[in-house]
Formats: C-alpha cells, sequence, structure tokens
C-alpha cells in the first residue's frame, strides 16, 4: 500500500464509505497539492450515456466501453479526457499527467476543444469522464485518516480497463498482504 497521496496513484473505497457517490470507487489522482487539495476521477463508473450523443468527433478515438464515465461528483456537466500515449511523445493537444517512469508516465488530459484529428494516430487509449472528485487541502488526508480510503499504487491497465466494474475488486485483490482479503468483502457487510 502506498504512503501518501500523490499524482498518479488510486485511491480506493474502503468497505466502509458507503458515499453513493465512492461506494466501491476507484479514484486516478489527477492533481494534489497540500495546500490546494486534490482532484481525481472515478475510474469505475461507466454511465449510460454514449460518447457519441455528447462528443460524436471523439468517440472513434475512445477505448470501449465507448460511454462516458462518471468522473465525480463535481461539474457533472464538464467533460475531461484521459488518454495514453505508445512512448515518451508529447502530441499536440495532450498534456502529461505526471512525469517519470510510474505506471502514468505516458497518460495524460486532452484538450477536448482541439481538433480530434490532431490525436488520431498518436494515442492508444482514451476514456472520457464527466465531472471529477475533488477535495479541499486537507479534507482527503482526514478521509483516508478516518478509514474511508486505501491509498494504493497504479498499473498501466487499471484507467482503460475493460471491465470496469470489476476494478474495485481487481485492484484489492492484487495488494500485498491483508489487503488483498478486502476484496472479498460482500457488497453488504451486513450479510456476512
Amino acid at each position: 500500500m502506498a504512503e501518501a497521496i500523490y499524482v498518479g496513484g488510486l485511491l480506493v473505497a474502503t468497505p466502509l464509505l458507503d458515499d453513493p457517490n465512492f461506494r466501491r470507487g476507484v479514484v486516478l489522482i489527477l492533481e494534489h497539492d497540500d495546500d490546494g487539495g486534490t482532484l481525481g476521477v472515478v475510474l469505475n463508473r461507466p454511465s449510460e450515456v454514449s460518447v457519441t450523443q455528447v462528443l460524436p468527433s471523439w468517440d472513434p478515438l475512445v477505448t470501449g466501453p465507448s460511454v462516458l464515465f462518471e468522473g465525480g461528483p463535481v461539474q457533472t456537466d464538464s467533460a475531461l479526457a484521459l488518454a495514453s500515449v505508445p512512448s515518451g511523445q508529447e502530441p499536440l493537444g495532450w498534456r502529461r499527467l505526471h512525469a517519470g517512469t510510474s505506471a502514468v508516465s505516458k497518460l495524460g488530459t486532452v484538450d477536448l476543444d482541439a481538433p480530434p484529428e490532431i490525436l488520431a494516430g498518436e494515442i492508444t487509449q482514451m476514456r472520457i469522464f464527466a465531472g471529477y472528485a475533488g477535495w479541499t487541502a486537507g479534507q482527503l488526508e482526514t478521509e483516508i485518516r478516518d478509514g474511508s480510503w486505501y491509498v494504493v499504487e497504479a498499473e498501466p491497465g487499471d484507467t482503460f480497463d475493460s471491465r470496469p466494474s470489476n476494478l474495485w475488486r481487481s485492484v484489492l485483490r492484487r495488494q500485498p498482504g491483508e489487503l488483498a482479503f478486502v476484496a472479498t468483502c460482500p457488497d453488504d457487510p451486513k450479510l456476512n
């Protein structure tokens, strides 16, 4: 399990977190500043709204399922896109999320106001999120101390997992020690 909150890390909801916006959620941290707060997107909440209904020109570049994902409860009327590039290149319309050699060093945000044609052939995977999750300075640290979140390392396939509904269990299952057992927790712990 990771020690601190960092860009590119994952927040995995503990079974104690029953907020419907985050229950069994897996959040990728996109920005974190001890003074400014934290911003991320929920990776495992596909909606029923197809990309073609909202951003049809981007649909050919989206990695399946070709739907908007519910990125979080903040500004749900806006869209944020993540895409990966094949190497160290930085195409126009794409901004690296995190420098370094981690799983997310090839991951970045996409300028959805740019023409999709400039990124066609430049990105390998893409997903679009409606809204995001946000915490003020210190708020997320308090939630972690209170037992609402685990902070763990991301793996390259997490952001574009083809079975997002299974992501919560699969991320927990790969963790070392007793944390892996949390993946077996039933949806309603009272039924255990």
